[in-house]
C-alpha cells in the first residue's frame, strides 16, 4: 500500500481544543499537549511557525505518552489515560467452533492474550463491547437487522440455540459469553479494575446520540481508540467510523481484526482506516513500544 511522504515542516491539525500536531521526521502527537508555536503578525494576528528547524519534536513523556510505530513509516504519540482499546464481539456467538467457522477470527486470540496485559500495564482502558440485548430491546430492534440474524426465515435475536449456548445474543447467556480464553482475561481485568464490558444492541457501539460506549468515553475523557475484534467489515466498522466521524482518533490493530466475509472486506477496511479514518498498526509493534518505555 503506498503512503503520502512524510512532511516537510510541522503541522497543526483540528483546533484549540483537539487538535494533532505531525512532524517531519514522522511522529503524529495525538496526546493534544503542545500546540505548534506561534509567531506574531503586524496586524496582531498569529500563524504557526512553518521551519521544521523551529519546531523541535518535543521529548516522549514516558509517564503519560506512549509512542508507537504504524503503517506508512510514521509513529504516533497517545496519552495513556486518554486512551483505550475497544475489542469488538469476540464472542461465542462469533467464534465458538460449534456455532461457526471462523479460523481468521480464532487467530486474534492469541494476539488479544499478548497485547492486552501489555496496554493495562500502561494505563490504556480495555473495553470488551459486546452484543447483549434485553428484552424490551427486541422490541426495538429494526427490521434491517432482525432479517439479517435470522436463517430462512428462522431464528433470530432472542432465539434458543443448540446445546448449552443459550438464547441469540442475549445478555448472560453463554453464547454472548467472550470466547475461550478471552472470558478470563476480562475477568481478571475486572477484577483489577483495569477492564469494562460494555453492551451494545446495533453493528455499531456508537451509532445515537448517546450509545453505552460514547458515554462512558466521554465520562472518562478518551480521545484514542485502538480497534480489534470481529467481524472487521461489520461491527467494528460501524464503531470505527461512527468514532471516526464523532472526532476520536482511531487505531485499527492489524492482526486482531477478522472477518468471514469474501477476500476484499479486511483489506478495504485496512486501507480506509490507513488512509482516511486514522492509523494501522499491529500487536507486535504495541507490544514492543510498551515493553521498551515502562
Amino acid at each position: 500500500m503506498l503512503h503520502p511522504p512524510k512532511l516537510a515542516v510541522a503541522t497543526e491539525y483540528g483546533n484549540a481544543a483537539s487538535f494533532w500536531v505531525e512532524y517531519p521526521a514522522g511522529l503524529i502527537d495525538l496526546s493534544r499537549t503542545a500546540h505548534l508555536p506561534e509567531v506574531a503578525l503586524q496586524d496582531g494576528e498569529t500563524e504557526q511557525a512553518q521551519s521544521a528547524q523551529d519546531v523541535p519534536v518535543p521529548p516522549l513523556q514516558p509517564a503519560t505518552q506512549l509512542d508507537i510505530p504504524v503503517d506508512g513509516d510514521r509513529v504516533i504519540r497517545i496519552a495513556k489515560k486518554h486512551s483505550a482499546i475497544v475489542i469488538v464481539d469476540m464472542q461465542n456467538y462469533f467464534l465458538h467452533p460449534d456455532i461457526r467457522d471462523h479460523p481468521t477470527g480464532l487467530a486474534c486470540v492469541i494476539p488479544l492474550m499478548n497485547l492486552v496485559p501489555a496496554l493495562r500495564a500502561h494505563g490504556v482502558k480495555i473495553l470488551w463491547v459486546n452484543w447483549g440485548l434485553t428484552e424490551h430491546e427486541l422490541t426495538t430492534i429494526p427490521p434491517s437487522l432482525t432479517r439479517g440474524f435470522k436463517k430462512g426465515g428462522r431464528g433470530g435475536f432472542g432465539s434458543v440455540l443448540p446445546g448449552d449456548f443459550g438464547r441469540l445474543l442475549m445478555r448472560g447467556e453463554y453464547n454472548s459469553e467472550l470466547y475461550g480464553p478471552l472470558q478470563a482475561l476480562y475477568e481478571e481485568g475486572r477484577r483489577e479494575g483495569t477492564d469494562v464490558w460494555i453492551h451494545k444492541n446495533r453493528m455499531s457501539g456508537l451509532w445515537g446520540p448517546q450509545t453505552a460506549l460514547g458515554l462512558y468515553l466521554q465520562e472518562q475523557g478518551i480521545t484514542t481508540l485502538f480497534f480489534a475484534g470481529v467481524n472487521a467489515d461489520q461491527c467494528v466498522l460501524g464503531t470505527l467510523v461512527d468514532a471516526y466521524s464523532k472526532g476520536y482518533d482511531c487505531i485499527v490493530v492489524e492482526d486482531c481484526v477478522a472477518t468471514t466475509s469474501p477476500p476484499g472486506g479486511l483489506e478495504n477496511v485496512l486501507y480506509n482506516a490507513s488512509r482516511s479514518y486514522g492509523f494501522v498498526t499491529d500487536s507486535s509493534r504495541i507490544t514492543d513500544a510498551a515493553t521498551c518505555q515502562k
